[in-house]
């Protein structure tokens, strides 16, 4: 892991800048300098999108306690982008609630604020659970997984996954740690998209670029270790890998943010105590995943 101190300095990140016109299609326009300190004046706000309300979530006809919690937002229309976190099965066979709802919603809300605001996208402010076999997941470019060490997805589930996956979707997997995590979701993994390596993403890959230049995947912290000022690190997850599963046609299918915590730097960005290299790094790369998704 880079240390934090070999960052290019504050105000030497350049950026792509974006926005959308009315049919949601992605425009570019002049580039400008963002500094990183523009990042971190979104916790101002942090508090207020935490306690929004939740109208436009769909009620009625839930199968389960708090199913209807877990329904997309269709009633919500005219938005470029909703960010759409995975519903899924995991090891304790709970599907409602379990290992996918982690720092669910209060950090899927706060990063919505830091990507509107630096980059014009015209974002859905709150959250959109979407289940894995859900019909509807195709409606959306990315969706996004957390604790995916703890995966263990159904048949449907699979099958969901791999139409989305096919049909031109991204799957962004973020906060899971160590070698029994990777295990797991590796193997998760080769049942949805047999046949399909996980490689590291290079450095010079678009994706690190397409808005925020990155020249380095730094370790992101969960919000104890990362008050705390000590090791970065959880279980045997020492080093912060970026990998991908790659098509036939070279299309990334697959993000995998392994031995690192974006969500947690997105859910605590407003503590003090948090440090800011993190919660910069932590959105700017979740802002350049969501500018790729959209426009490839």
């Amino acid at each position: 892991m880079a240390s934090p101190e070999s960052r290019p300095a504050a105000g030497k990140t350049r950026a792509r800048v974006w926005s959308t016109n009315r049919g949601g299609r992605l425009r570019l326009r002049t580039p400008r300098p963002i500094r990183a300190a523009a990042v971190s004046g979104l916790v101002a706000l942090a508090v207020t999108a935490s306690i929004l309300p939740t109208e436009g979530v769909a009620q009625g006809g839930a199968s389960s306690p708090g199913e209807s919690r877990l329904r997309p937002t269709p009633n919500v229309k005219g938005r470029a982008f909703y960010f759409t976190r995975a519903v899924y099965t995991d090891v304790e066979r709970r599907n409602t609630f379990g290992w996918w709802s982690v720092d669910y919603p209060k950090a899927d809300r706060q990063f919505l604020i830091g990507l509107k605001r630096l980059t014009g996208i015209d974002a859905y402010d709150l959250e959109n659970p979407v289940r894995l076999d859900d019909p509807n997941l195709r409606r959306y470019p990315m969706v996004y997984a957390v604790e995916v060490g703890h995966m263990a997805l159904t048949e449907t589930e699979r099958a969901g996954l791999r139409d989305f996956l096919m049909a031109g979707g991204i799957l962004v997997a973020d906060d899971f740690w160590g070698s029994w995590e990777w295990a797991n979701f590796q193997a998760q993994m080769e049942r949805v998209l047999p046949g399909y390596p996980i490689i590291d993403l290079p450095l010079d890959h678009p994706l690190l670029h397409v808005f925020y230049d990155l020249t380095e995947v730094l370790q992101v912290p969960n919000v104890g270790l990362g008050r705390a000022g000590g090791r970065t690190w959880e279980k045997d997850g020492y080093t912060a890998a970026l990998r991908g599963i790659f098509d036939e046609d070279g299309r990334l299918l697959v993000v995998i943010n392994w031995n690192s915590d974006l969500g947690d730097a997105w859910e605590w960005a407003e503590d003090p105590y948090y440090p800011i290299q993190f919660s910069n790094f932590a959105y700017q790369l979740g802002v350049n995943v969501v500018v790729y998704a959209m426009s490839h």
